[in-house]
């Protein structure tokens, strides 16, 4: 992991060359640091057993995910713009976790090597985002993804080594999109700087842009792409898969996918009616509409992009917004946020209960996606949304703590948690960023947002103690 970032972190200054990469001095010796750790870890280990037990695979998923973001800083730190080590750290996790949250101001002026850094992180990030849901956390049990063990590996009948075909399979769907995006937004008027950058970081839903005014620099064709772009990262990639090896139709008989498409279809039309009706000057139905879709397909997707300062559209808005934070995308996309499944499931076991009210003697059968759904997945959840709530309380205090008023308080912890990107307020809302807030609380921040990443209860199990004790 540790060689292969080191390649990335060499893609800037050879992309851009001459004196579009002012930094290439910083991005070489950043990649020659992580290179050698990485032969020296290769060195030290390369006569051990590969067979990994699960405690290890918790121990290795956690700590390469933070080593990684750390690493991710380096360029940042050590250029010649004078960024101080929180500052860094904030924006590195910022971008491997596609969270898409900044403290950068004048990006339009921003070296460039810099701001194409940043969306190759997201783009980075992105890929490693799936292959851990495919590879890792169903196996592991965490947070119920144990319901998609299965699904996301018998894409075929046949009896290949599935795993790897199914690797290479999300690897080249997200190649794809990756190129399409680009192309898309090089054709409709973006520079091909511009259009490389959103286009890496619309597929992998980071939300990283290249201007202050986010997507508010582009038209309103631009932001339909950008929408459909989001929402293509924001779907199951096996699911892509599958369809491409002759299983067609599963991608919308899927009940994520309905239910996540069912919320952009019927939020923003809410959304846009309410703003005709408040709004006190001249209103374009078809411009605003396109705008309040694309922002909440932003939130929703926790893709972090913004057209305009949406928290100043009311105060429904505003809740909306909040509420929409907690949502995400779909299980297996490289979207954030608590994932539409868990919502589905909470139903589930709510019908459950209110039937066992109704007949106590009763047998009921809990299914998603044709699949049953055991007790141990139900309480994996349960388990989950209470750590994820606790953690959310524990970051609000302790940024509070800091002096910071209630809303960039609590919208920023659940920001980090959800990796949605900016919050809510004049301060870390859509019309600014995390700069102005304190070291302490970016460095916690940026913790959030790895242990949102990460599924939270990957990073709990890791610090507790019994996992030390054998």
């Amino acid at each position: 992991m540790f060689i292969l970032l080191s390649i990335f972190m060499m893609l800037p200054p050879l992309i851009l060359m001459g004196s579009d990469a002012p930094n290439s001095a910083a991005f070489m010796e950043s990649a020659g640091i992580v290179c050698i750790l990485g032969l020296v870890g290769i060195l030290a280990t390369y006569r051990q057993s590969r067979d990994l037990k699960p405690r290890f695979m918790f121990m290795l998923t956690v700590s390469s995910w933070f080593f990684i973001a750390m690493f991710s800083s380096l360029p940042f730190y050590l250029s010649d713009n004078n960024i101080s080590a929180a500052n860094a750290f904030f924006e590195g996790t910022s971008g491997i976790t596609t969270t898409g949250a900044t403290v950068f101001s004048n990006l339009d002026t921003m070296d460039r090597d810099l701001l194409l850094w940043r969306s190759i992180l997201q783009w980075i990030g992105g890929i490693g985002i799936i292959g851990m849901f495919v590879a890792v956390l169903p196996f592991l049990r965490v947070g119920g993804m144990r319901l998609f063990a299965t699904e996301s590996s018998e894409w075929t009948d046949k009896a290949l080594p599935r795993m790897k075909t199914l690797s290479r399979g999300l690897l080249g769907v997200y190649l794809l999109f990756s190129v399409v995006a680009v192309l898309t937004y090089w054709v409709s008027g973006m520079t091909l700087f511009d259009a490389f950058n959103h286009g890496l970081t619309s597929i992998s839903t980071g939300g990283f842009s290249t201007s202050d005014l986010s997507m508010g620099k582009f038209n309103d064709l631009i932001l339909l792409e950008s929408t459909f772009f989001m929402i293509l990262g924001s779907v199951p990639f096996f699911l892509f898969v599958r369809e491409l090896h002759g299983q067609r139709g599963v991608l919308f008989r899927d009940q994520q996918v309905r239910l996540f498409l069912i919320i952009l279809l019927i939020v923003p039309l809410l959304l846009t009616l309410y703003r005709w009706a408040v709004s006190a000057v001249p209103f374009n139905p078809v411009s605003n509409y396109i705008s309040t879709l694309f922002n909440v397909t932003s939130v929703v997707t926790t893709t972090g992009y913004a057209s305009e300062d949406y928290s100043a559209w009311g105060p429904l808005a505003f809740v909306v917004f909040f509420f929409l934070m907690f949502v995400g995308g779909c299980s297996g996309s490289t979207s954030g946020g608590m994932k539409i499944f868990r919502f589905q499931l909470s139903v589930i076991v709510l019908r459950e209960n209110l039937m066992r009210l109704l007949h106590p003697r009763a047998v009921l059968t809990r299914n998603y996606n044709g699949r049953a759904v055991s007790d141990e997945i139900i309480t994996s959840m349960i388990a989950y949304t209470f750590i994820f709530l606790l953690c959310l309380l524990i970051l609000t205090v302790s940024l509070a703590a800091m002096q910071l008023d209630f809303t960039t308080s609590l919208s920023g912890a659940l920001t980090a948690l959800t990796n949605v990107g900016p919050g809510l307020g004049d301060i870390i809302g859509p019309a600014g960023n995390f700069g102005p807030l304190p070291d302490a609380a970016k460095w916690l921040l940026g913790v959030g947002m790895l242990m949102g990443r990460l599924e939270i209860l990957s990073v709990v199990v890791v610090l507790s103690p019994a996992f030390w004790r054998s």
